[in-house]
């Protein structure tokens, strides 16, 4: 394999130590490193960039990798991994989290789905899996925003709640140590609440300074459910099917630029802090050596003051980047329909 440019064989000379990375403690009682680096490589970068950026990642400090089976690349990251192992890094020190598709919902898929991930990421074991969607409906990769599955459905709860079975199954078996969801809403999550045997202990969402969530986070935080969020600078690489004419870019903010010019800091890194110090567990994705281990950085040094913080409160737009609309399962819907947006779930 060939290393990323211009980075040398060792570690460089300023890694974050992972024992100062900030954790968070779980529902279940296990902590979770506060910063992980994401895998998504946005339907672009190839998967031996982004194995490499693993491997690069977790040699300045990282200890916590957001993997998922619709990335397409993790048979190359557990290759990385297996490296890592060779060398001395231990498996009980990474926190491996991946994903369930929405393909695979089906009560005899989920069982084989989390076994490939596994024999992919060479681990016998994941410490989170996700359910990645909430809807069964999927895509091919690189599709446009007006592609749909032909067999695309609505949530309909007692679907989900077999797929959830399975998922407290692989609990179970000890393939999996905690499970979770992501991309949900207030009502779909209260209907699991109430069902689950075993609680999800995260819910990874979109979350950045301009589309923070308040209520959904608060809601998360009460019922002790970790916040995960990903797009923490604004997902500037998204796909094109993504974006519409309304977005905003937090890394523009006067606000965002203000404070990092004051810490002389990109503004992509005052996003990070501002994550990190909130309460959720931002997985930001990068290629970029630098911008690896600058992200990494700034979880553990110069903090945000709480006047900064309270400024970035302040400038939330509630800009949604992921509207997912090629998860939509009917015509004339809008991408808002996905999100409940009424405060209940979207009917068929």
């Amino acid at each position: 394999m060939t290393r990323l440019a211009n980075v040398p064989e060792c570690s460089p000379s300023n890694p974050v130590n992972p024992a100062d990375i900030p954790v968070r403690t779980l529902n279940s009682g296990v902590q979770i490193p506060a910063i992980g680096l994401g895998t998504f490589g946005s339907d672009h970068v190839p998967p031996s960039a982004v194995a490499e950026a693993v491997e690069y990642a977790a040699s300045v400090g990282y200890r916590h990798f957001d993997c998922a089976s619709v990335y397409g690349n993790e048979k190359q990251v557990g290759e990385s991994f297996e490296r890592l192992f060779k060398s001395g890094l231990r498996r009980e020190e990474l926190w491996i989290t991946s994903k369930l598709w929405n393909d695979k919902h089906g009560e005899d898929d989920v069982i084989a789905s989390c076994a490939k991930s596994l024999a992919d990421l060479k681990i016998e074991y994941l410490d989170l899996y996700l359910v990645h969607w909430p809807f069964p409906n999927h895509h091919p990769p690189g599709c446009d925003v007006g592609a749909r599955s032909p067999n695309a459905q609505p949530y309909i709860h007692e679907n989900y709640m077999r797929t959830w079975r399975k998922m407290e199954e692989l609990v179970d078996r000890g393939w999996v140590r905690n499970i979770g969801t992501s991309n949900m809403t207030i009502p779909k999550t209260k209907l699991l609440l109430r069902d689950a045997r075993i609680k999800p202990v995260a819910n990874e969402m979109e979350l950045h300074p301009h589309f923070q969530q308040p209520e959904f986070f608060e809601y998360l935080m009460r019922n002790g459910i970790q916040p995960i969020g990903f797009s923490p600078i604004g997902s500037p690489a998204r796909p094109e099917r993504d974006r519409t004419d309304e977005d905003t870019s937090p890394t523009e903010d006067p606000v965002i630029r203000r404070i990092a010019k004051q810490h002389g800091v990109h503004p992509a890194v005052v996003c990070i802090k501002w994550a990190v110090q909130r309460g959720q567990i931002p997985i930001p994705f990068s290629t970029n050596p630098r911008n690896i281990l600058a992200n990494l950085q700034c979880a553990v040094h110069d903090p945000l003051t709480e006047q900064e913080m309270n400024d970035i409160a302040r400038i939330d737009r509630n800009c949604r980047l992921i509207k997912g609309q090629v998860f939509l399962w009917k015509d004339n819907q809008t991408w808002e329909d996905l999100w409940d947006r009424n405060g209940e779930i979207t009917p068929p």
